[in-house]
């Protein structure tokens, strides 16, 4: 049995992943050297020396020659007659160099050798690899797709590591089969009983940053800063850039000629309508900034509670509500001001919060979350739709009608 029988993967040693070759040369020193311990009780006197080029591995001995009845040790001296049988130009004294074959070491010890290598060889892959994706967390990785699951789908990067991208973490109209290209962020890396699991993330507002900085220049390059990101994944995102170059229009920097620029960051995400907001430390400008595109009347802030009354003409109130109410709440996070939106009252009409009495609170609440806020706009729409947009059942709704217009009759 000769070294290439025990290291058979031995040539492969510079395709092993994520292993550099001094500290696969350490391993490999190292796995031999415990065996000759077991083998000898020592290797103080053995030279392992390892070729990887060659993929090939030699272990050297040297014996001190000893007069023979003065050999103690037989693997750390050799007596001079038997020395004579193998080299007459050796005396007393002389260190004697000679190659030990695996063979010696006996079959048990061969097979040991081999399960402890390859043990040693996986440990040292996925520590490489945990280490490897421990410093890209929040970096963007494009693999193929391997396995589609109910829960999560398998991917392979360019050396065939797998990395996982769970359902939670992927956009609601994402969809894909074995083979196809994939692009996300490193979210976290785990090591689950001493296995890396490399958690891949789309819905993670870092991805649309970094998506951002790949597609603008100037926010690679520093000109550009993005001040905050909010998204609700596949529906809507609000990005708030500010550039400290008086020269540089961030808005139409980060959007491009014609969107040229944002276009292929919302078909990465699935179309995705994106707010981009010039930011500013002034909180009323800012507010009516993420409002966009309802143009304000009046805005009244308390900044201790971190509150905010915004009033609007009728028309405008729909479009700062957004569709489902997206652009309000996406406007409060980016914002961080709780934001409540008012019709500016004509004076023949009344706030809904003048009927307490007769209409339940969380009825009012509800109305008043999707842009109704007066009698007059509960009544200027027909009741089906009212009781649509507040998620109410239609003889609440006609209830509520019916209130309100005995209020003006």
């Amino acid at each position: 049995m000769d070294n290439l029988n025990l290291i058979s993967n031995f040539a492969e040693f510079k395709e092993l992943k994520n292993i550099d070759k001094a500290t696969m040369i350490g391993v490999l020193e190292d796995v031999f050297r415990h065996a000759l311990q077991k083998q000898y009780e020592t290797d103080e006197n053995f030279d392992v020396i390892i070729n990887p080029e060659k993929g090939d591995l030699e272990i050297w001995r040297t014996r001190t020659v000893v007069e023979d009845d003065a050999v103690e040790n037989p693997n750390m001296q050799i007596g001079v007659s038997e020395m004579k049988t193998i080299d007459p130009s050796y005396e007393v004294g002389d260190d004697y160099v000679d190659e030990i074959k695996l063979a010696s070491f006996g079959r048990r010890t061969v097979l040991s050798l081999r399960q402890n290598l390859a043990s040693r060889i996986l440990d040292l892959e996925k520590a490489s690899l945990y280490e490897k994706y421990k410093e890209r967390v929040g970096d963007i990785v494009t693999g193929e797709v391997y396995q589609v699951w109910k829960k999560e789908v398998l991917i392979l990067d360019d050396e065939d590591n797998e990395l996982v991208l769970p359902k939670t973490e992927q956009i609601p109209n994402d969809f894909y089969r074995k083979g196809d290209t994939i692009k996300a962020i490193v979210k976290t890396v785990e090591m689950n009983n001493n296995q890396p699991r490399i958690i891949l993330s789309r819905t993670a507002s870092q991805f649309l940053e970094r998506l951002f900085e790949q597609e603008v220049p100037e926010i690679f390059d520093g000109l550009i800063t993005i001040k905050k990101i909010v998204r609700i994944p596949g529906e809507r995102a609000k990005v708030a850039v500010e550039s400290y170059d008086e020269r540089i229009d961030p808005v139409g920097a980060c959007v491009g000629m014609k969107g040229s620029r944002i276009y292929s960051i919302v078909k990465e995400l699935r179309n995705e309508n994106i707010d981009v907001v010039n930011y500013t430390s002034n909180p009323s400008l800012f507010i009516q900034r993420a409002l966009n595109p309802a143009k304000i009347s009046s805005i009244t802030i308390d900044e201790e509670k971190m509150t905010a009354s915004v009033y609007l003409q009728p028309d405008q109130v729909p479009l700062a509500i957004g569709k489902g109410g997206l652009n309000i709440r996406l406007s409060k996070m980016l914002t961080g001001y709780d934001i409540d939106v008012y019709r500016e009252i004509e004076e023949e009409d009344v706030a809904l919060t003048e009927f307490s009495d007769e209409i339940e609170g969380w009825m009012i609440e509800a109305l008043k979350n999707v842009g109704f806020d007066t009698a007059k706009s509960v009544l200027e729409v027909p009741v089906e739709e009212v009781a649509s947009r507040a998620d109410l059942e239609l003889e609440q709704a006609q209830k509520i009608v019916e209130i309100l217009k005995a209020e003006f009759e």
